[in-house]
């Protein structure tokens, strides 16, 4: 027997919070040799127990108590809403000298929660996955964040996450909460604004020969992939995280400014504010053979049926990206080591249209001349203002009802939107993975 085995046999993880991504650390961590004491809400107690009926190195408690006195390493995976009165109810139960961390998307709120409730020796190690539960965690990105540990314990908690295959990046709470809100907070904002606006023009985008083909299958095929999961899963990041709600107002800002320049008829203005975010941002590094993304991967993967010829499009969500990056002093490239596959796929998406010059070029004409995207441009402005007013309210009902609504509207063709989105994610990523 070697030294892995016999720890796994002595070392219990535990997860209190079974959604998404607690079931699939559960069946990997379970399915690489770990023991795991898991739980849920109460009600949930028999259907999970149905569930993992066949993993035997799962075990389901009853509940958060008896998950904190049996585990060794306590990973809290609930809704960050509702971390502080989970971690009130359970923290005091958590078996002297374990180690406790959590899975939510921000970390200051979820540190203060567990300085405040868990007994002071207990040792606080937080992590977060970036990336959702539908993607192989092999090789995606993997915060760890040692909050008070011993190297012992630290290196005990690798270990068993070593399990996922990922790669791990060392980070400080606070500057986790910084690069997590510069990659996936105004990235979740443009897609939430474009299905808001699709929604409320009554469009299913892929019935519409102009958004089917390049990027847009980028934007329709990830649109879908964000309403298809919990509406928890954003709006923690979004609400909780303050420089999160700064980037989200300053991108509603860059559309409204575009959207208005376009309005104007004002092409010189438009053109010059966009080439100057574009430099800042871009720079003159690569040249268009060196893009992320190329045209035959883009049009691969349609839910529609692409058209002979390409639609114009003024790709206004993609300008105000760069121009709120521009404004905020965000270079996106600085966080690679530490950025969603979401993130990677729109930061192909911008890298495209700004380095290959003659698209760019048209988008800036169709911007001011062509007059069919209007109705959509307005929706999108109203739906990135809305999202941003949301998350300055600070209401997780307000944003969950928003984000619910749209979610109903476009629920019917998640099945097949999720399995050309994850084709399209692995083609891609293998390319935008370094």
């Amino acid at each position: 027997m070697d030294a892995t085995s016999t720890k796994q046999r002595s070392i219990s993880v535990g997860i209190i919070g079974m959604g998404d991504m607690g079931k699939m650390y559960c069946r990997v961590m379970g399915d690489a040799g770990w023991r795991v004491n898991a739980c849920d809400r109460p009600e949930m107690y028999e259907s999970l127990l149905e569930e993992f009926k066949c993993r035997p190195n799962v075990c389901i408690l009853p509940n958060g108590h008896l998950v904190s006195r049996a585990s060794d390493y306590i990973i809290y995976s609930v809704e960050a809403e509702g971390l502080d009165k989970v971690v009130a109810q359970y923290g005091p139960s958590t078996r002297l000298g374990a180690i406790v961390g959590g899975q939510t998307s921000c970390k200051a709120p979820e540190i203060a929660a567990f300085e405040k409730y868990l007994p002071a020796d207990v040792e606080i190690v937080s992590c977060h996955s970036l990336h959702g539960p539908s993607v192989d965690p092999k090789d995606q990105p993997l915060v760890l964040i040692r909050h008070r540990a011993s190297d012992e314990s630290f290196r005990l908690v690798e270990k068993i996450m070593s399990c996922f295959g990922s790669k791990m990046v060392y980070l400080t709470a606070a500057k986790h909460d910084r690069i997590t809100a510069d990659t996936q907070a105004v990235t979740h904002a443009a897609f939430l604004s474009m299905g808001k606006a699709w929604h409320a023009n009554n469009q299913f985008p892929w019935e519409l020969a102009r958004y089917v083909g390049g990027i847009e299958n980028v934007k329709i095929n990830v649109t879908l992939r964000i309403y298809s999961n919990k509406w928890h899963v954003y709006a923690g990041l979004a609400i909780l995280n303050p420089s999160a709600k700064e980037q989200i107002r300053q991108y509603a800002e860059s559309v409204t400014e575009l959207f208005k320049l376009m309005l104007a008829g004002d092409r010189d203005g438009l053109s010059t504010r966009i080439k100057r975010a574009g430099a800042a941002v871009f720079g003159d590094t690569k040249s268009e053979d060196e893009l992320l993304l190329r045209d035959e991967v883009l049009d691969r993967y349609s839910l529609g049926k692409a058209p002979q010829k390409k639609m114009p499009n003024n790709h206004l969500s993609l300008l105000a990206m760069v121009d709120c990056w521009w404004n905020l002093g965000i270079n996106p490239y600085d966080h690679m080591i530490c950025s969603t596959p979401l993130f990677r796929l729109w930061l192909g998406a911008t890298e495209y249209l700004f380095r290959k010059k003659s698209l760019l070029e048209e988008v800036i004409a169709v911007a001011v001349e062509d007059t069919s995207f209007r109705s959509d441009d307005l929706e999108f402005t109203f739906a990135a203002r809305g999202w941003s007013e949301c998350v300055s309210f600070g209401s997780f009902e307000s944003y969950r009802d928003r984000f619910e609504k749209t979610q109903a509207y476009f629920a019917p063709r998640f099945p097949n939107a999720i399995e050309v989105g994850n084709q399209m994610l692995r083609t891609i990523l293998e390319k935008t993975h370094h």
